[in-house]
């Protein structure tokens, strides 16, 4: 099940972008002194800063699109739960979890909450 559509922030997609442009042009520095023969220790420390970099630009795609969603779910779930909706205690797992999220377990999370929201409305529409 794919997270449902979340819009990029024009700053952060600018930032991602520009990250990926340099580690491009990074890898073409790779392949040159491959082709030249370069130590491999110096190739070696070009893969670990190119390793460095998708890394960073993961993470801010992470961090600060999907914990935020994650955040806005959980609230807007908590809302949506007068306290017998039947999802409590997954919500207030989230809620205590939300913290210590790790940025591994962050898109699962996101599923789950999108899937409470989901499970919520379809029973308010049933009332």
């Amino acid at each position: 099940m794919p997270v449902e559509s979340i819009h990029l922030p024009s700053e952060l997609k600018s930032d991602i972008k520009n990250r990926l442009k340099t580690l491009s042009g990074q890898i073409q520095g790779i392949v040159k002194m491959l082709d030249e023969g370069k130590d491999p220790e110096r190739v070696n420390v070009q893969f670990k800063s190119v390793t460095k970099g998708i890394q960073k630009a993961h993470f801010l795609l992470l961090d600060e699109v999907y914990r935020k969603a994650l955040a806005l779910g959980i609230v807007n779930a908590d809302a949506a739960c007068p306290g017998d909706c039947g999802q409590e205690d997954r919500i207030v797992g989230l809620k205590t979890e939300f913290p210590d999220i790790s940025l591994d377990e962050l898109i699962d999370k996101l599923k789950e909450i999108q899937m409470i929201e989901r499970t919520l409305t379809s029973e308010e529409k049933k009332k």
